[in-house]
């Protein structure tokens, strides 16, 4: 099958689009033939290495397949997988997913409706998942509430906007003036363009901050949070700051809320099938889009990527396999 690897961290140009055999799926997973995948910021941050404990925990100098959110139909099924059979559509976290077949966790699939494409449904997993987590999970959302989300015209970004308004809550986007009009048709009540306007100085109170952009410190959006207000830093794995400074801040953050009324959350998004299923319902009846930027061939997968790297890409980059 062919399949983008790369052996050595670095620039997208040290990925390869290569013949290597197919993937076998073992207990409790299962073999997807992969109709259409998405480019995440954590595919650029572990392709270009990251420090040395990032570089551990994602393994050292061998063939890597990147790659984790798909949509496809199951090619085959491991000895207790129960949930699925050959010819199912599904769609979720897997592992290796730039390529023709990808294996991927039984619990971290679910089924993809009938009515969603491949590409909508590619785009969902690692950021549907985070914004759903980050504000139902972690942040508490309640109806009524006033949410700030920065960095709202990307991937996680999009699907947060929609999503708060589906809680019920008023929503404050923080994104360039290009992207305004993008993310007022998603549901925003109001935008900031960060060029221009600085939130942290504004008179505007917060009940729950979501933090992709990852622009400013807990210690400065704190003045604009509510007196038991919560910001919640997903953007982790999702800005363009350098992972040991993102480490670094993270760590002073969780510090410093511990002596707090308002309270900072940094997490990852966990796949599982009943999360996974809500996106798939919602985008079914309509209350949730994917916001597609670009489409891009399995073999234009690095510059998918460099385009990744720029950080400009509104909403989600779609990798296309279907023909």
């Amino acid at each position: 099958m062919k399949a983008i690897v790369y052996r050595k961290n670095g620039p997208p140009d040290v990925l390869t689009c290569e013949e290597i055999d197919k993937p076998v799926a073992r207990d409790q997973e299962v073999l997807i033939k992969v109709r259409a995948a998405a480019v995440n910021p954590l595919d650029y941050h572990v392709l270009k290495g990251g420090p040395f404990i990032f570089r551990v925990l994602f393994g050292g100098p061998k063939l890597k397949h990147p790659g984790v959110d798909c949509a496809g139909v199951v090619e085959g099924v491991g000895a207790t997988v129960t949930q699925y059979k050959v010819g199912d559509a599904v769609f979720g976290n897997c592992r290796g997913a730039f390529a023709e077949y990808a294996v991927a966790p039984e619990s971290k699939l679910a089924a993809k409706p009938e009515s969603v494409s491949f590409e909508d449904a590619a785009a969902c997993p690692v950021a549907a998942l985070t914004a759903l987590q980050g504000l139902r999970n972690h942040g508490k959302i309640q109806s009524g509430q006033n949410v700030l989300i920065n960095g709202a015209s990307g991937g996680v970004g999009t699907f947060a906007v929609q999503l708060t308004k589906n809680f019920g809550a008023r929503v404050t986007a923080v994104c360039s003036v290009r992207n305004a009009d993008l993310v007022r048709s998603l549901g925003a009540d109001h935008v900031i363009d960060y060029a221009t306007e600085d939130f942290t100085q504004g008179t505007e109170r917060y009940d729950l901050i979501l933090d992709m952009a990852g622009s400013h410190p807990f210690s400065v959006c704190q003045r604009v949070l509510t007196p038991h207000g919560i910001h919640v830093g997903g953007g982790i794995l999702a800005g363009q700051k350098p992972l040991f400074a993102m480490f670094t801040g993270l760590i002073v953050a969780l510090l410093r809320s511990r002596f707090s009324s308002q309270k900072f959350v940094v997490f990852i998004a966990k796949g599982n099938r009943e999360d996974l299923t809500l996106i798939g319902e919602l985008l079914a009846a309509g209350k949730l889009k994917s916001v597609i930027d670009r489409r891009y061939k399995l073999d234009e997968v690095p510059e998918a990527m460099r385009y990744q790297g720029t950080w400009r890409a509104r909403g989600k980059l779609v990798i296309d396999l279907e023909s």
